[in-house]
């Protein structure tokens, strides 16, 4: 086990004996606040990203709204909003407040295992389908209105040194010719991706990006434990503190 994830596991470990030795009310409080602070980090981000879009547009050509900053906007404001609501609940002991806090949370939860299910259950299907999407976005590449999707392209085929979405020849059926982009070019240069194909990248960019999140995928499922233990921390806290709230209002009854 590396060094990194051995220090996860003992503060994952510390955040929850923590948790345990005081009140509902702070122990809501200890996960709330990072939920807001990571919901706030990500908004701004986010708002960021879209001042300076164009390098972060989307690739997909069916979902051109779903760019990495409207996504980034979107998540950051659930969290805030989610966060906001834990946090006054707790404050105030609202039954209401904990009880909507709880759901959104619980049903964000199962959402979110659904989603995981899904995709291993239709990784082929949508293996398929983000590859015939893809390519329909190069059909827009250096198209009037597309500056971000144009950009993204160049951006990714330069980073992970690739052409095209299955390999350089997608190109082919886009100009109507034997000629790739220059971002596919092994040393960039203009129009250096009319001839010579001696010169080009031909590694599938489908492949690359992949490979790449294969590579990471150790660091992407510590995140998405600590994500899944927040929330359950989350949810047993929230319920906890509505439940004494519930026996409260009973006793003064």
């Amino acid at each position: 086990m590396s060094q990194a994830r051995v220090l996860v596991f003992y503060a994952l470990l510390l955040w929850t004996e923590l948790a345990c030795l005081v009140s509902p009310l702070t122990a809501l409080h200890l996960f709330v606040f990072p939920l807001q602070l990571g919901g706030c980090g990500i908004l701004g981000v986010g708002v960021w990203l879209s001042v300076t879009q164009g390098n972060f547009a989307t690739l997909s050509s069916s979902l051109p709204s779903l760019s990495a900053a409207n996504l980034l906007i979107a998540v950051g404001t659930i969290i805030m909003v989610i966060g906001c609501l834990g946090c006054v609940g707790a404050v105030k002991e609202s039954r209401p407040l904990l009880l909507t806090f709880f759901i959104l949370l619980l049903i964000i939860f199962f959402l979110e295992i659904l989603s995981i299910m899904l995709f291993f259950i239709y990784q082929d299907e949508i293996d398929h389908y983000a590859q015939r999407d893809l390519k329909k976005g190069l059909q827009l590449f250096g198209t009037e209105g597309n500056v971000g999707l144009t950009n993204a392209w160049m951006i990714v085929q330069t980073d992970f040194r690739c052409c095209g979405v299955t390999n350089h020849t997608d190109w082919f059926e886009v100009y109507n010719a034997t000629r790739v982009p220059d971002s596919c070019c092994l040393e960039y240069s203009d129009n250096c991706g009319l001839d010579n194909p001696g010169t080009w990248w031909t590694a599938p960019c489908y492949e690359r990006v992949k490979d790449w999140l294969n590579d990471n995928l150790v660091a992407l499922w510590i995140f998405a434990l600590c994500t899944a233990l927040t929330q359950i921390l989350g949810l047993v806290f929230s319920m906890t503190m509505f439940c004494q709230a519930v026996k409260v209002e009973t006793f003064y009854a």
